[in-house]
């Protein structure tokens, strides 16, 4: 299985607004059964970030294709080579 990074671009829309709710849903979906990794939006540059894990790039379109905002985007799809992040260290050791 290999990470990719889904580099997404959008014009904000009434339109694309309305979507968004269900949009959210289908993500939180992802998050929760280990699709995606990590998901963050900047609405001032119109761009999204999505790491994906997926076995191949058709599978990462497929996964995108099904989000109820697919048809707002702009898509780029990278699969990475590294990926790292605090979320993948061990946590600290705290001794009480």
């Amino acid at each position: 299985m290999g990470k990719y990074q889904a580099t997404v671009r959008f014009e904000l829309s009434e339109a694309m607004m309305r979507n968004v709710p269900a949009h959210r849903n289908y993500i939180n979906r992802l998050i929760n059964a280990g699709v995606i990794d990590q998901y963050a939006v900047s609405v001032e540059a119109g761009k999204g970030w999505i790491t994906i894990n997926a076995d191949s790039r058709e599978a990462v379109e497929e996964y995108l294709e099904k989000s109820p905002l697919h048809r707002f985007w702009d898509v780029e799809i990278d699969e990475l080579f590294v990926f790292d992040s605090h979320a993948y260290r061990f946590p600290k050791l705290v001794m009480n």
